[in-house]
């Protein structure tokens, strides 16, 4: 990004530190901090004297220089928590209000902004996460979504838009960035372009696939596309109904055939008027490495790359051991190549290691998830976040502690989804099992419950929402998850199997519990 611009990003902190400041003392109230404080990447916590703020990392790149940093402030600061999230990107909590400007003043020497990272505003872009090193993948988008990042920044001052907006490219192997109900999604085609879906979107209300607008855009054309969409978001967004200002909305007010004339509409202007092609993206070029060895382990991903590894790391609930980012800069410092990409399941990949690097990185990385339902996704929860109803961090912990305990084999559940309210922070509609926080009346007295739904994916090419709507007291959830999985085990299927041939039997397990 330009000194310009850079130069205007610290003229808006040096606002923000009076701003937090009126927060803190109490001369501000939570709604209209929110309004200043989300658009720089900060919220307050449930405790309105601790603070959260979201790192933007662009396709989930957390390079040396950015990791090295991380590393730093989690020591400086005495960091108490870190979480993944589910945007590629990674929050620190429990900050107090004189430390959230220093950071965000000091991070920008080290290539990550944080404006924008919350607030009415173009969200953080995200990559498949092995982008430039899977096999089977169409080509590297990460180029393209570091080039989307940089232009976005270059002109969110200058947009009002209804609300956020979220952009992701998959690399046509990958889709966990949910590029089919994405307000833009961009799938790589075989042939060197993208296949292009809008006004996709999850939440409480109306989750929506994204309307399949074009399928050759070229790669050089994407910022045209993406004006286009801010355009067509400005114009027909909903600036008055709140809960109804996410592009997900404009097929109910135009229709998908209008939506998509609208859009292309706005690319043929914004292609007419000229001064947008990408030129120059190139991805890196290949490392040259003694590959000889071989690593045979579950985390360890064979990369397109003859010889050269992926190692998958997954932290329970998406919660990041503090120690964590130190440990792992001296291990990838002096690796030629090696970077940690944040994926939206709340995993890290540390890419480009030899098969020796790769056992030092599984070794370092053990106490991570050890089966496919200790991979499940969960928010913050409500014991942080201040939209939060329940907490979905809690109840993880309890049911892992559970099904370990009943000593389920692995793949007899498979990971949940469990976001603490409606704002689907976890996409638990896109989990094959996900659950939503809310209440549940018995006895005329609200309850800790949560909402259960089935079989949604975001699997490439088999996009789907789940379906259900059985509520789940809080306390009962251990038990039934439980149950499931016995019942799986004891069929000899994995949960998705088992799922699909045992339906009426699962149906029953469900409903005794609801």
């Amino acid at each position: 990004m330009n000194k310009q611009w850079t130069d205007t990003f610290r003229e808006e902190i040096a606002h923000f530190r009076g701003t937090i400041d009126a927060f803190d003392e109490g001369e501000l109230d939570r709604k209209a901090y929110k309004g200043t404080s989300g658009g720089l990447g900060s919220y307050a916590q449930r405790d309105p004297s601790r603070h959260m703020l979201r790192l933007r990392m662009p396709g989930g790149r957390l390079t040396m220089e950015r990791l090295e940093f991380l590393a730093e402030t989690v020591e400086r600061e005495k960091v108490g928590r870190l979480k993944l999230t589910t945007c590629e990107t990674i929050q620190l909590h429990d900050l107090s209000a004189g430390q959230v400007p220093d950071i965000i003043t000091r991070a920008i020497d080290s290539a990550i902004l944080t404006k924008g990272g919350g607030g009415d505003n173009p969200r953080n872009v995200m990559a498949s996460p092995l982008s430039g090193v899977q096999p089977g993948e169409a080509f590297d988008v990460m180029p393209y979504a570091e080039a989307v990042t940089e232009y976005l920044l270059s002109i969110c001052r200058d947009i009002k838009m209804p609300r956020k907006l979220k952009i992701a490219f998959c690399n046509g192997a990958d889709d966990s960035v949910h590029s089919a109900f994405r307000d833009m999604g961009f799938l790589a085609n075989g042939d060197g372009t993208f296949a292009l879906r809008v006004a996709g979107g999850l939440g409480a209300a109306r989750p929506s696939m994204g309307v399949l607008v074009d399928e050759a855009v070229a790669p050089r054309e994407v910022l045209y596309y993406v004006r286009a969409m801010v355009d067509t978001f400005c114009a027909h967004g909903n600036y008055e109904n709140r809960a109804k200002a996410r592009t997900r909305y404009m097929q109910d007010t135009l229709g998908p055939d209008g939506l998509k004339e609208a859009f292309l509409k706005n690319v043929a202007a914004r292609k007419a008027e000229g001064g947008l092609d990408l030129t120059g993206l190139e991805s890196p070029a290949n490392i040259a490495r003694d590959n000889s060895g071989t690593v045979d382990h579950p985390r360890a991903i064979l990369q397109k790359q003859p010889g050269l590894y992926a190692v998958k790391y997954h932290p329970i609930g998406g919660l990041l051991p503090v120690e964590k980012p130190r440990q792992l800069y001296e291990l990838l410092k002096d690796i030629p190549g090696a970077e940690v990409r944040i994926a939206p399941n709340e995993a890290l990949y540390m890419i480009n290691l030899t098969a020796a690097e790769a056992e030092k990185v599984i070794a370092a990385t053990a106490d991570g998830a050890q089966t496919e339902f200790e991979h499940s996704v969960a928010c913050i929860g409500a014991a942080t976040c201040q939209q939060g109803v329940r907490d979905s961090q809690s109840v993880l912990r309890t049911v892992v502690k559970a099904v370990r305990e009943a000593g389920l084999p692995d793949g007899a559940l498979p990971k949940l989804c469990i976001s603490g309210c409606p704002s689907s922070c976890a996409a638990h509609q896109a989990g094959a099992i996900g659950f939503q926080g809310g209440v549940k009346l018995v006895d005329k007295k609200p309850e800790p419950a949560f909402k259960l739904t089935l079989g949604g994916s975001d699997q490439l090419g088999e996009a789907r929402f789940g379906e259900g709507g059985a509520v789940i007291l809080e306390k009962n959830m251990p038990a039934l998850l439980v149950e499931l999985g016995k019942a799986a085990a004891a069929a000899g299927q994995r949960w998705e199997q088992w799922s699909r041939d045992h339906a009426q039997e699962r149906d029953a397990i469900i409903a005794r519990y609801s």
